[in-house]
């Protein structure tokens, strides 16, 4: 999982994709951290990204580094706890104008039975479980 997390930080912006009844929605994120060994995104609970995603929390995100790409696919589980929360803003302390661990629109979500592919032009996928 710590090489699936490095390749999405190095990034910087990578595109989640979840769906609104059967219209699938994607669009840009910055936000990804490891906390109690699970990897966690950063939204708000009034975005339509998290009702969409308490409907079918099904995802898959998608980010491209040089000549390889990453896809996670996998269900983003609700963290309500502020510890989750307090350590995700403490690395991204610029989201601390707009989100507090001590909000109710924070939301902080975990990646389960997840399924992370390494993609290249040059070699095999490398598939990473977690």
């Amino acid at each position: 999982m710590e090489e699936v997390y490095n390749f999405i930080k190095s990034c910087g912006t990578y595109f989640l994709a979840t769906v609104e009844g059967e219209q699938p929605r994607n669009r840009p994120f910055g936000t990804i951290n490891m906390f109690e060994g699970k990897l966690y995104i950063q939204t708000g609970k009034s975005k339509n990204v998290s009702k969409q995603i308490q409907k079918n929390p099904r995802v898959e995100l998608c980010c491209t580094k040089g000549r390889e790409w990453l896809r996670l696919e996998g269900q983003l589980v609700r963290d309500d706890r502020v510890e989750a929360k307090r350590d995700m803003l403490s690395h991204y302390p610029d989201l601390k104008k707009m989100y507090s661990e001590d909000d109710d629109n924070t939301e902080v979500l975990y990646f389960k039975d997840a399924t992370a592919s390494i993609y290249s032009f040059t070699a095999e996928p490398k598939i990473i479980k977690f």
